[in-house]
């Protein structure tokens, strides 16, 4: 196969998203089945949407019949921080052509932490280890999405807890990325920009005041990354 090593290379560091992935995804597809959604809508979802809290605050929007309008502003508020994801990745995929419209649609958080710790390697076709590494993201939810609404239309479940799995997931890829770039600030800026947003702004608003609080400190503190 001609892209066979980044095949492997993705396949490879995909793993801890796989062990996230699949058992988010699950959930997902059990909570819509269980609330009598027919089989195809979250495996449709996870397809076409692929944004995995967004599809979860979903559940909630169907069962309390929210207006179009609101859930339209709920989806920007919940996923506006992929438009930083975006901006900084707009050179990396610079070269990527035809598969750029995929690349940015398959963008989740975890996606984007493994694309961001990728260690400098001149043999890698970087524009399809990309691709590979979304792909199969994308996989491991649309799989497990649809092994739990299979699942959900045979067996009752309790799915209490199964949502930890993100955040566990998160602290892998953090740690990742402490071992790729050996770099502590912008750990510690994401900690001092959640402690000011849960102090000051109202929990409806915390995420998106804690990525500003950052984009401000990341500016003010850059000349530190250029030393390191």
């Amino acid at each position: 196969m001609k892209y066979n090593q980044e095949l492997k290379l993705a396949l490879k560091v995909s793993i801890p998203v796989f062990m996230g992935y699949s058992i988010l995804g699950f959930a997902f597809g059990l909570l819509m089945v269980s609330m009598k959604y027919d089989i195809i809508i979250p495996i449709l979802m996870s397809i076409f949407i692929y944004a995995g809290a967004l599809q979860f605050l979903a559940i909630g929007f169907f069962s309390t019949k929210l207006a179009l309008f609101d859930i339209f502003i709920a989806s920007i508020f919940v996923n506006i921080r992929q438009s930083f994801y975006g901006l900084s990745v707009l050179d990396k995929f610079k070269n990527t052509k035809n598969l750029k419209p995929y690349l940015i649609f398959a963008l989740t958080d975890e996606t984007y932490a493994l694309i961001t710790s990728i260690k400098e390697n001149k043999d890698l076709n970087l524009k399809y280890y990309y691709f590979f590494l979304s792909l199969f993201n994308q996989f491991y939810w649309v799989l497990g999405t649809t092994l739990g609404a299979i699942f959900a239309s045979y067996v009752s479940f309790d799915t209490n807890g199964l949502e930890f799995s993100l955040t566990a997931l998160f602290v892998v890829l953090a740690i990742e990325q402490y071992k790729v770039n050996k770099n502590y600030l912008p750990f510690l800026i994401g900690a001092i920009s959640s402690i000011l947003a849960i102090i000051f702004i109202p929990i409806s608003n915390m995420l998106i005041a804690s990525i500003i609080f950052s984009l401000i400190l990341l500016f003010l503190l850059k000349g530190k990354f250029n030393e390191q």
